[in-house]
């Protein structure tokens, strides 16, 4: 075998004063270690503000698909009422569209795209209706 070589692989050699080191274990970590995390709960997020629902007297209609899995539902908000009077009015109109759907807070949800089924039914009832958004 020739010296500098092993099974005709070359050895490596000592750098000269023209190379520079690309990569090395010798110097142990890098970049600093973060500062120790104080024990017990992390940070508190601040509270998402809820979404302000006009109180102007029209009933709007919007058609929904974020955080439903893809899945596309129609939001009624502006509808006046308590929760008694809110949750007759969503198993009339549930049964109108033939769908499922629920009530959060003051807004109800019904699954699937039926805003123009929903505004007639809701204008026959006596309500403004506008078709909001999507």
């Amino acid at each position: 075998m020739r010296p500098g070589t092993w099974h005709g692989a070359k050895v490596a050699e000592v750098p000269d004063s023209n190379s520079r080191l690309v990569y090395s274990t010798d110097g142990g970590r890098v970049t600093e270690p973060k500062a120790p995390r104080a024990r017990g709960r992390p940070p508190a997020k601040p509270a998402a503000t809820p979404a302000v629902v006009p109180a102007d007297g029209v009933v709007r209609l919007h058609r929904d698909k974020k955080g439903r899995g893809g899945k596309v539902v129609t939001l009624i908000t502006g509808l006046p009422g308590n929760a008694a009077a809110l949750d007759a009015l969503l198993k009339q109109l549930k049964q109108h569209c033939g769908a499922g759907g629920t009530r959060e807070d003051t807004t109800l949800v019904i699954q699937g795209d039926h805003r123009e089924r929903l505004r007639g039914a809701l204008e026959a009832l006596g309500h403004r209706v506008k078709l909001a958004g999507g």
